[in-house]
């Protein structure tokens, strides 16, 4: 009898009253500090409470009309309270009224049943309202090339990705266009991470940063650009010996991540190998980064932007050829033809040999043991290739302040690989 009674007097409804209380109190809160909003705390805890409210009673009378009344009243009201009383920064306040009948549709969303999702949307929400001035400082140092580089990374995941057939074709069923793709936009999407993210930053934060994002665009675009303007003068060329070091160790990370997201079960065998490498280098790194005292201008990498067309049609092309070799070589001669084939791709890419590689251990054409393995002497095969650049193009200087480095890199790696 008591619990009837309970159920009647509506308590059970409480904790979605609670939630929508909080989600206006959190939006309201950020909206208080706004002098120029017609709208704070209170009404926006009002708002969301209104929203759950109005869903309860149109959902036991049957009828939605209550509920779109509701929000077009709220959106009716805050209107008039900017055309009544306008602000002095004659802001229109456009975002508080889209903040306000978001509130109200959150509110509504946690009667629904959907508390999880209406809590994260306004987080979301409050985030960015906080950050207005950050975000219109991102947008206004977003150059024209930056925008066309994210609309043609959206083309290749949603115009062509969608379209291609999910299903092998030609020998050792090797071709297939819908899984190509895929790598493609993996690929790309890492490596327009660190084109846009090294176009944002420039040289403001130094060859650290430089060597990083350097690094996740094309470490041999990096290596090429600093191996040239090493043998400046002799800063410059300290300067160089580290971005060069630290964009060779962002290939280890970046291989890793590939790995983790197209087969997280090889990570146990491939962290130590990266691991090691990345360690090592990285001391040899610091030891070099503690003997300069200055900062100095550095150049921009002159990278290709990696979501074009062409550019992934070649990268795609590529991983195709390397796939194909990899699987008919490792058919005729074993693991030690997967390996020429790591060795000799490896001098010019390192991420399709090492798609590939992964490719086939998922298909069980290898273990584990020969996945990783393949993957390493890629690396290494890339390290060779880069420190010839240095040596060609940026003299013995720079090559004797890079080369501890290198080999640091690389006897990590193998013994890695001895320890597997």
């Amino acid at each position: 009898m008591n619990h009837q009674i309970w159920q009647s007097n509506g308590i059970e409804a409480l904790p979605q009253f609670l939630a929508s209380l909080a989600i206006g109190l959190l939006i309201g809160l950020e909206r208080e500090r706004r002098p120029s909003s017609k709208a704070g705390l209170r009404t926006f805890a009002l708002v969301a409470l209104l929203g759950t409210l109005t869903a309860m009673l149109s959902s036991k009378t049957g009828s939605p009309w209550l509920l779109v009344t509701g929000f077009c009243i709220v959106g009716v009201m805050i209107i008039a309270a900017y055309l009544t009383n306008p602000t002095e920064e004659n802001d229109p306040g456009t975002t508080t009224v889209t903040a306000l009948l978001l509130c109200y549709v959150l509110g509504a969303l946690i009667w629904y049943g959907q508390a999880k999702l209406a809590i994260m949307l306004a987080i979301v929400t409050t985030t960015l309202l906080y950050f207005k001035l950050e975000l219109h400082g991102m947008t206004k140092r977003l150059a024209r090339r930056d925008l066309v580089s994210i609309l043609q990374f959206l083309v290749l995941i949603f115009v062509i990705f969608p379209v291609l057939p999910n299903q092998n074709f030609g020998p050792y069923g090797a071709f297939n266009p819908h899984q190509i793709w895929m790598m493609v936009v993996l690929i790309s999407g890492l490596s327009l991470a660190g084109y846009v993210a090294l176009h944002w930053t420039g040289q403001r934060y130094g060859a650290p940063l430089l060597g990083l994002l350097g690094g996740l665009a094309s470490s041999t675009a990096t290596t090429l650009v600093y191996a040239r303007h090493g043998k400046t003068s002799e800063i410059m060329s300290r300067l160089s010996a580290v971005v060069i070091l630290l964009a060779s160790q962002v290939v280890l990370l970046r291989l890793t991540v590939i790995s983790a997201v197209v087969s997280p079960s090889l990570l146990v065998k491939l962290l130590p190998v990266m691991g090691l490498g990345l360690i090592f280098g990285l001391a040899a790194t610091l030891f070099d980064w503690r003997k300069l005292h200055t900062a100095s201008d550095l150049p921009m990498p002159k990278t290709a932007n990696p979501t074009e067309i062409p550019t992934a049609l070649g990268f795609g092309l590529l991983y195709a050829a390397v796939l194909f070799f990899a699987a008919w070589l490792s058919d005729i001669a074993g693991s030690g033809g997967l390996y020429v084939v790591a060795l000799i791709s490896g001098l010019t890419d390192v991420d399709a040999i090492t798609l590939s590689s992964l490719h086939l251990f998922d298909l069980d054409k290898l273990n584990d043991d020969q996945a990783v393995t393949a993957i390493a002497l890629a690396f290494l095969s890339n390290m060779v290739f880069k420190f010839g650049l240095v040596v060609f193009f940026g003299g013995m200087a720079l090559s004797k302040q890079v080369a501890a480095g290198f080999l640091a890199m690389g006897a990590g790696v193998a013994l890695g690989i001895y320890i597997l």
